[in-house]
């Protein structure tokens, strides 16, 4: 395991990081396959972060492809205490507009295909996702958004969907419906496996669209890339300023969530499993047998 890190997880167009210095390019492998690209190690903001773009660096990979598992267990061995997602996202509310910033604090699972835990094949383990960010992250989000400048919006219900299609009318309608404020394809199971490899987790949101519940609107790519291309400009200061203010070496109730989850006793963890989750499980495998 590394010194204490800030992971930073790139959305789509957000496919590196400039300003970071002492730069290192780590290619690695996980028990889970390897993640989305090699990760980008280095000092910024006075920050040690480690960075990896979600889809590849050529976008290459659709959001059902994401190797979430692979890429968070790579930023966790690299030293990863903090994660920070960005994420381009469809907005289901009139008040968020394109370009606007939201930190959401829930979300709602629509995903079907993709593996959503590290645990299983032996060892069992439930976490808590009652709040399934990490407030102090999510706040200092909204604190450097804030400084930035533009719409800020605290808080949000984000949904999840599979992808890669855009929604139907009828579907964005029934978003709208469950009080969800935003609609992205790449959140979770991320967010569900940070909360298991003890990680403080937030994401900082960047509307592109209105989806497709106003009658007037239909998402397309292109627009959606007029957008983006401002949206990354303001992610990468707003991640500046959020970098400074956080420290990876602080500690937090999330890093400890295993505490109440892990249900099969470590005793009892069999050695390829120790070997499978010894990134995930480290602090838990550190005593005595």
């Amino acid at each position: 395991m590394s010194e204490p890190a800030i992971g930073v997880l790139g959305g789509s167009g957000f496919y590196d990081l400039p300003g970071v210095t002492n730069v290192e390019t780590k290619a690695i492998e996980t028990p889970f396959g390897p993640p989305a690209d090699a990760l980008t190690v280095g000092t910024f903001a006075g920050r040690r972060v480690v960075f990896l773009p979600r889809h590849g660096r050529a976008h290459r990979l659709l959001p059902t492809e994401v190797n979430a598992r692979a890429n968070l267990y790579a930023l966790k061995l690299l030293g990863a205490t903090h994660v920070v997602s960005i994420s381009a996202v469809g907005s289901l509310r009139e008040a968020i507009a394109p370009g606007d910033v939201v930190v959401p604090r829930q979300f709602i699972d629509r995903t079907v295909a993709r593996p959503s835990s590290f645990f299983g094949q032996g060892v069992v383990a439930h976490v808590s996702l009652a709040d399934p960010v990490c407030a102090l992250t999510a706040d200092t989000l909204v604190d450097a958004a804030t400084v930035d400048g533009g719409r800020v919006h605290p808080r949000g219900t984000y949904v999840c969907i599979e992808g890669p299609q855009f929604g139907t009318r009828a579907e964005s309608e029934l978003m709208r419906g469950w009080s969800a404020d935003i609609v992205g394809m790449t959140n979770l199971p991320e967010a569900r496996l940070a909360r298991e490899a003890e990680l403080c987790y937030a994401t900082l949101a960047l509307a592109t669209d209105y989806d497709c519940w106003r009658p007037r609107d239909e998402v397309t790519v292109t627009d959606a890339l007029a957008v983006l291309r401002a949206n990354v400009d303001k992610a990468r200061r707003i991640l500046g300023h959020a970098l400074a203010a956080l420290d990876p070496a602080r500690t937090c109730a999330c890093q400890r969530s295993l505490d109440a989850a892990l249900v099969t006793p470590p005793e009892a963890i069999d050695e390829g499993s120790r070997r499978r989750l010894s990134v995930i499980l480290a602090r838990r495998l550190a005593g005595p047998r």
